[in-house]
């Protein structure tokens, strides 16, 4: 089951009713480019859409890798708060 991060639901419209085929449109800024959904409903009829993306399967080794992750996020997060060091490229190039 999911797991909703927020409960603090925003009401985005009122009295939309599915087309002849069914389908619902989402406003566009809602939309995100690379965006699915996972679809959830309860017995209530209620309805959440839970956005996914995808990863190329070279980068999978890096989520299944606990410890490069926490590095990268430490790098990501040291970027962010200016902790950044100059690397000379040429120094460390391998032939």
């Amino acid at each position: 089951m999911i797991d909703v991060k927020n409960k603090d639901l925003l009401k985005l419209a009122e009295g939309i009713k599915p087309d002849s085929k069914r389908r619902v449109l989402l406003p566009k800024q809602l939309i995100k480019e690379g965006v699915v959904y996972h679809v959830y409903a309860n017995d209530q009829g209620q309805i959440v859409l839970d956005p996914q993306v995808t990863i190329p399967a070279s980068e999978v080794w890096l989520y299944q890798n606990k410890e490069a992750l926490e590095l990268v996020r430490q790098g990501l997060a040291d970027a962010a708060e200016g902790r950044l060091s100059e690397v000379d490229l040429k120094a460390h190039r391998r032939n």
